[in-house]
């Protein structure tokens, strides 16, 4: 009778352990739009890689009074990053007044596009 109420502990224990593991990667999955539970590092890696080129930017105006395509930032040494983080790739916008680094995704899932500019505000779309 023990040994059949440790069982049935268990198996209650585990159950309830799988559903608390299936409701929060459902709310990972959720916070990123159109992503999946597999692809929410990789966003995650995108997103630390736009923040690293935004500040080598504007580390690069600081220094240089002006903003520089990712090529010059790579060269210049401010920043490391390489042209994108598969399936996303990168491009940089500058002019006068500001920036804006963009991670344009190839493929389907996740957001198909992440930004950032010289607010240091990321934003993405579907």
């Amino acid at each position: 009778m023990a040994r059949t109420l440790g069982f049935l502990a268990m198996v209650i224990a585990m159950a309830v352990g799988v559903y608390l593991y299936a409701k929060q990667s459902q709310g990972i999955s959720e916070s990123v739009p159109g992503g999946t539970l597999q692809s929410v590092p990789n966003i995650t890696g995108v997103k630390n890689d736009l923040i690293a080129i935004a500040n080598a930017e504007r580390a690069y105006m600081a220094q240089q009074s002006r903003y520089a395509s990712l090529e010059e930032l790579v060269a210049a040494q401010y920043s490391a990053i390489p042209r994108g983080r598969p399936p996303y790739s990168y491009a940089v916008e500058v002019g006068d007044a500001g920036f804006r680094v963009t991670a344009t995704r190839s493929g389907p899932g996740g957001p198909s596009e992440l930004s950032i500019d010289e607010t240091m505000q990321i934003s993405s779309s579907e």
